[in-house]
């Protein structure tokens, strides 16, 4: 017996920027088994079906299948999809570039259990503009390309966590006898990229 599988969405729009106009579809699934894998995505509808599971793990296989008429067209060869070990991820692009948002994902107005809202990528219809650079981080591991990857790498480098150990050290230089001694004016930020100026500062005292 076949069952649904959870479907999470988001979007954006824009008049202008066709990037911007997009649907977030997650097909929150682990352990899709990719030979299994069987979709079709046109201008007006989205079927998926596949076996999900692993035996090797313990995990029981089953199959899921559901199929999703959009509430509008889209551009089925500029949407992008990815799958991993979790989820099937699609990015789906708005065939009409327009400022509103699509009231909901399926042309009919009908309550869909398995259909749930992203929390995670959604950004408020009037709150778009103010989310863009969230907005572009979510694009790239999309696409699944290197440059979103590095993009993470980038947030998560040393140079956060450099920040993190100077923070610690300012506040034990702060509680320690010799954290009286240092600049008022600044002196604080000097010492954290050179020791010696605390120390002139204490002899000239």
């Amino acid at each position: 017996m076949t069952q649904h599988p959870e479907v999470l969405w988001a979007q954006r729009s824009s008049e202008t920027v066709d990037e911007k106009n997009i649907v977030y579809l997650t097909v929150n699934l682990p352990d899709i088994q990719e030979p299994t894998l069987n979709f079709d995505l046109t201008v007006t509808s989205l079927s998926f079906k596949a076996r999900a599971g692993n035996a090797a793990k313990g995990l029981e296989e089953k199959e899921f299948q559901f199929n999703i008429d959009f509430f509008a067209e889209i551009n089925p060869e500029l949407s992008t999809k990815r799958l991993t070990s979790r989820s099937f991820l699609l990015t789906l692009r708005k065939k009409e570039k327009q400022k509103g948002y699509w009231p909901r994902l399926t042309k009919e107005k009908v309550r869909n259990a398995f259909i749930k809202t992203d929390f995670s990528k959604w950004v408020d219809e009037d709150e778009q503009d103010t989310n863009t650079a969230v907005e572009e981080d979510e694009l790239d591991p999309m696409g699944g390309g290197m440059g979103g990857m590095g993009g993470m790498g980038g947030m998560g480098g040393m140079g956060g966590m450099g920040g993190m150990d100077f923070e610690k050290m300012m506040a034990q230089m702060g509680g320690g006898g010799a954290g009286g001694l240092s600049n008022p004016d600044g002196g604080d930020d000097d010492s954290d990229d050179d020791g010696p100026p605390p120390l002139e500062e204490t002899e000239a005292k």
